[in-house]
C-alpha cells in the first residue's frame, strides 16, 4: 500500500508555555490524517458511523522524537496494516519539512463494533488494507 500524507502547519494556540506544541495536540494531527486518508479511499467516517458501524481507537503508541514549534511545517503520513482478525493499526509518522526531520512515530489499533455492538471487521476497513 502506497503512503497517503497530510501537509500542515502549527498554530500559535497549539503550543504550550514552553513554546512548543502540546503533547495531546499530536493526536489531533494524527485523527485529522486518518480522516483525510479515509476520505481519499472513499470512506466517509460520519456515514459509517451513522450505518451503525463504530471504529474506535483502542490502543495509541505515540513516540515523541522531537518537538515542532509555532509556525512548523509539517507532513503526516498514514499507512494501514491488519493486527487480527477484527483489528487494524495506522502507522503513521509526522516529519518536519522540508527536511523530513523526524518528529512522532505512532500506531493506532482500532477496531470495529456493529449496531448490535458485536465485534465485527466490516468490508470498508478490509478496503483500507
Amino acid at each position: 500500500m502506497q503512503t497517503f500524507f497530510v501537509d500542515m502547519a502549527v498554530r500559535d494556540y497549539e503550543c504550550d508555555l514552553q513554546g512548543v506544541v502540546n503533547n495531546a495536540v499530536y493526536q489531533n494531527y494524527t485523527e485529522h490524517a486518518r480522516h483525510e486518508f479515509l476520505k481519499h479511499r472513499g470512506l466517509d467516517f460520519a456515514a459509517l458511523t451513522a450505518s451503525g458501524l463504530h471504529v474506535m481507537v483502542i490502543r495509541a503508541e505515540l513516540d515523541y522524537l522531537r518537538s515542532l514549534r509555532s509556525g512548523d511545517v509539517f507532513r503526516v503520513s498514514v499507512q494501514t496494516e491488519r493486527v487480527s482478525r477484527l483489528r487494524m493499526a495506522f502507522v503513521q509518522q509526522i516529519t518536519l519539512l522540508p527536511q523530513g526531520t523526524p518528529i512522532l512515530n505512532a500506531r493506532f489499533v482500532v477496531a470495529a463494533v456493529n449496531a448490535q455492538g458485536r465485534p465485527c471487521f466490516p468490508e470498508q476497513l478490509e478496503h483500507l488494507l
